[in-house]
């Protein structure tokens, strides 16, 4: 071992998820090995992301390497073992964190779900990043109150689930084109009577297409969406104006008032008009759907 950045921190608090420790390190000899069973932290998960070099992951009867770009997901309670191997011609370099808690267990079996036990970032991606910030605020600015850094640990988790919903529906920067475009004109023309066969060719593309696009960006189809973008409007429109009912659903694109009440009670569980009184219930201007 040749250069070690570490911190851990101990308290009895259980109510919250905690940091328990995180670093930056670069390894050179097979002495390294975290086998799940020698661990004293059981319960805990563990995110580490190679900066150079390469270890590897047993864990469910594979060998997975963790080459540059790569990091390992795990939990302690899991049997699993992590190490680096001599035969390599460079150490092994990463930074790791180590979470308590039982929101960072689910997130983990959410991640693992997407994308399994090994994930890919890039090592200026805003998950990597974050984590070099969590480091920045224990070795520079000596932050170690546990509620400040719950907060980063917890920002850095969103971060991951966000990148992994991401990856999860990667379909390449022309196809996220095509559903930006096709969203940006429901937005705009949501009062028009818009048909599956009109945003397809807004888009210059078949319509059975368009909708397996929006299904796995958006997990929904474009005329849920335009339904979505409706009802928001309704629902603005029947707290901030005066507006004769028939008239808000008109201007959101329903083609009768009947059709208006029967969609609006999908999703309020109530009618326009008992919306429009019931303020105390729900007092707000606007819900949104996305």
């Amino acid at each position: 071992m040749v250069h070690t950045v570490s911190y851990a921190f101990r308290n009895d608090d259980t109510s919250i998820m905690t940091l328990d420790s995180i670093g930056w390190q670069i390894v050179s000899s097979e002495e390294y090995r975290c086998p799940s069973d020698d661990r004293p932290d059981p319960g805990h998960v563990v995110f580490q992301y190679t900066l150079n070099g390469q270890g590897y992951l047993d864990i469910d009867n594979l060998t997975l390497p963790l080459p540059k770009g790569h990091a390992l997901l795990v939990k302690i309670s899991g049997e699993h073992c992590y190490y680096y191997k001599q035969e390599n011609n460079e150490p092994w370099e990463f930074i790791w964190i180590n979470i308590r808690g039982d929101e960072a267990n689910r997130i983990w079996d959410m991640i693992h779900d997407n994308e399994g036990h090994v994930i890919q970032r890039n090592a200026d991606s805003p998950l990597i990043q974050e984590l070099w910030q969590i480091i920045h605020l224990i070795h520079q600015e000596k932050v170690t109150d546990k509620y400040r850094l719950s907060m980063q640990v917890y920002q850095w988790l969103l971060i991951l689930v966000q990148t992994s919903r991401d990856a999860e529906r990667d379909i390449g920067v022309l196809s996220i084109t095509t559903i930006e475009k096709c969203k940006k004109f429901i937005r705009e023309n949501y009062a028009s009577p818009l048909t599956l066969d009109e945003l397809a060719s807004h888009c210059d593309i078949n319509k059975h297409y368009l909708c397996r696009l929006f299904q796995k960006s958006e997990k929904t189809s474009p005329l849920a969406y335009l339904k979505d973008r409706r009802i928001e409007v309704a629902i603005r429109l029947l707290r901030t104006t005066e507006l004769p009912i028939s008239q808000i659903g008109q201007q959101c694109g329903f083609e009768s008032p009947s059709y208006f009440g029967k969609v609006f009670r999908e999703y309020m569980s109530m009618s326009p008009k008992e919306y429009r009184l019931n303020k105390l219930a729900f007092p707000y201007e606007a819900i949104y759907y996305e």
